[in-house]
This record gives structure tokens, sequence and C-alpha cells, in this order.
């Protein structure tokens, strides 16, 4: 578990992924890079009747780009998660719990072929057991760790209807496309601080307060971009309340 405090005094945890759940994860993706490769294998097969040193250069070099470029399309696409990782409800995230950043994704996936010596993620596993936030050598080097996602149950929402945070109107909710892009972008671990936020707001001072829902608030517009008189209208705490509302009253 991964204790972070903001400077605002908030205190959340990230439950960190187990080498055993990272493991299982890359058994998944290693099924999609060994189908994926097995059909550009058949492609250049032909090429192989004409020239067959051209067809086992292209075929070397076809794997490693597709065994790199799945890790690092996926994670940058799918904020950080391969088919592997959602199937296991794993997630990379910045070690600062910040928003993870093209060159960390591109980092963490050229190291793999390090981590992976000299069979079966070796290195790459014995580094993971003995590092203190159990993160391989391409996690070290990008300044990444991979966290569990657990999966929001329905009392949650019942929480956020019997905290009576709703707001009567909310705006965000006329753009059904832009919601739902919302909940499936937004991490649950941010949703639960957003909300923990919410229910917390009196207990901070004026600015503090002030800080806490500016940083949230551009967290969420990050995510998803709201057409900009919506935004406009609406205060950092406003705009929380409304995101929070969105990712827990389905």
């Amino acid at each position: 578990m991964l204790s972070l405090r903001t400077p605002e005094g908030i205190t959340f945890s990230l439950p960190l992924a187990s080498p055993v759940s990272r493991f299982l994860a890359w058994l998944i993706d290693c099924a999609c890079i060994l189908a994926a490769s097995a059909v550009f294998s058949k492609v250049f097969s032909v090429v192989g009747v004409a020239d067959r040193g051209l067809a086992e250069a292209s075929m070397v070099i076809g794997y490693f780009a597709i065994s790199v470029g799945y890790g690092i399309a996926c994670e940058w696409r799918w904020r950080g998660q391969t088919v592997g990782k959602r199937v296991i409800r794993l997630r990379v995230m910045d070690s600062e719990a910040l928003n993870l950043q093209f060159s960390q994704v591109v980092v963490r996936n050229l190291l793999r072929f390090v981590d992976a010596l000299p069979a079966f993620y070796l290195v790459g596993g014995a580094v993971c057991l003995l590092s203190r936030h159990s993160q391989r050598l391409g996690d070290l080097a990008a300044n990444t760790i991979v966290i569990r996602q657990p999966k929001l149950v329905e009392p949650e929402a019942e929480r956020w209807r019997t905290a009576k945070l709703s707001a009567k109107y909310n705006s965000l909710l006329e753009h059904r496309h832009l919601a739902a892009r919302l909940r499936q972008r937004v991490p649950p671990r941010l949703a639960a601080i957003g909300f923990e936020a919410l229910t917390r707001r009196d207990r901070l001072d004026s600015r503090a307060r002030a800080d806490l829902f500016a940083e949230l608030a551009a967290h969420f517009k990050a995510a998803v971009e709201f057409p900009a008189e919506i935004e406009e209208q609406l205060s950092d705490e406003q705009y929380v309340r409304n995101v929070v509302e969105v990712l827990y009253l389905k």
C-alpha cells in the first residue's frame, strides 16, 4: 500500500499490485502479442518464397515492433492499462499519482526486455520483490507504479445519495456521450478522492479548500473536455461535485 499526502493535507492510499497479479497480466499480454505476431508471420511468409533472409529479418523486426508497440499503444490509449491489466484490474500510474506521461510509457516498455532477462521476467520479478513499491526496472526508470484497481460497488453510489451531495441540476448530464467517456477515463481511485474531498470539505480552511478543488477539477477536465460555456459557469467545487455525481450515479 502506497500512502500519498496532498499539499492540502488530504491523505489517500493506493493498493499496489503484487508480483503474482502482474505476472498473470503479463501472461495474458503475451498471448495477445503472440497472436498478433502469428498474423504478422503469416503475412510475411509470402516474402520468404522470394527471399528467405529478408523474411526472417522482417519477422524479427516485426516481433520487436509488436511487443513494444503493443504495450506503448495500450497503456497510452487506456491510461495505464493493457488487455492483461484490464482483465486483472491493474493500472500503471505515476509514482506521485499524477497524470501518466507518454515518455514514462515509452521508457517502461523499452526496458521490458531487460526485465524479462534471462527468461520469464526473472530480473524484473526479483527487482519487484526487493523494491519498496513493487517496481520493476522499467518502473524505477520511468518513475511509475502499478496499482490494483478495485471495482466500485453499489454501496459507494448509495453513500453518494445518502450524503446529500448531489446537485439539483447537473449540466454535465446533458452531454451523455461525454459523461460516458468520463466514466471510462476517470480511474475509480480518483473518483473516490473526489468523493472524499466533497464529504470533508468543511474541515478545510478556505484557501486549502479552493486549492484542492482547483487541482481535482483540473484532473477531471484533462480527462474529458466539456463545452467551454459549461466549464466557465461552474466553480471548481461545483464542477467536481457534478463530475462525481456522473461517476457514481450511472
